[in-house]
């Protein structure tokens, strides 16, 4: 595996995982777009789930449980995989914060919120895995579940992105009404390009592609364009032009 897929610069002691496309991994420069995308999801969340209980389920890396255990009571990171539950175990390490080692369908501890980001549409049965969720929230509690959106992530034109790891995935009105089927209240949000990557959105429209290809400067740019990106740059809107968002949150209740 060549150096530029492993995470580098990690603490001693803890393996590098490789990105092989199932998951989105920090510490590598050139996936930072991606980490960022998801990682502005677990700060939004972070911020709503202060002083209870957590399950971050298909936890992948564990920067994600991490992030939610600076404000949770607890957080129990699951996720199959024996590498990365190793790399999440070994890397991230608080009084408040453990890693189960299991399948998504297979956990079911009571808690007071649930945390599914990216993650639905590898499923096999996601009705299933969501009347799951559901049993596990105590009175009250809320389940937070993230997709891309297939209209932005495939190729325009096509049904599919072509990821080989994607089973199924969602238009809006398919991912509401799969919530709706198990959850009573439904608060859809839509996560959007801000600031420097709304910026570069529209420079593509008006012919980017073909600027930086002809003037040779595509990897000056991205090399420094990329490792650049924030969270800042990304911005959850609730109920609006979802059919343009880039990825959708749901917030479920029973």
């Amino acid at each position: 595996m060549p150096d530029l897929f492993l995470q580098r610069d990690l603490p001693p002691g803890v393996p590098p995982l490789a990105l092989d496309g199932e998951r989105t991994l920090p510490d590598i420069p050139e996936e930072n777009y991606w980490f960022r995308r998801h990682l502005v999801v677990y700060e939004w969340i972070a911020r709503r789930i202060g002083g209870v209980g957590v399950v971050d389920l298909a936890c992948g890396e564990g920067y994600g449980s991490d992030v939610l255990a600076r404000s949770a009571y607890s957080v129990v990171g699951v996720d199959a995989n024996p590498d990365a539950h190793e790399h999440a175990r070994l890397r991230y390490r608080a009084p408040n914060l453990r890693f189960v080692r299991t399948m998504v369908e297979l956990y079911s501890e009571p808690c007071d919120a649930v945390v599914f980001l990216q993650t639905i549409e590898h499923v096999q049965d996601p009705d299933a895995v969501l009347a799951n969720i559901r049993r596990m929230l105590r009175a009250g509690g809320a389940a937070y579940v993230s997709t891309p959106n297939v209209l932005t992530l495939a190729p325009a034109g096509a049904e599919r992105s072509g990821n080989p790891w994607h089973l199924r995935e969602y238009r809006a009105e398919e991912f509401r009404a799969l919530c709706e089927a198990h959850f009573g209240s439904v608060e859809l949000y839509g996560l959007f390009h801000a600031r420097a990557l709304r910026v570069h959105e529209l420079a593509l429209r008006a012919g980017w592609d073909r600027v930086h290809g002809a003037l040779r400067l595509t990897k000056p740019f991205y090399d420094r364009f990329v490792p650049a990106i924030s969270t800042r740059d990304f911005a959850l809107r609730p109920e609006r032009d979802l059919d343009r968002a880039l990825d959708f949150v749901a917030v479920l209740r029973p």
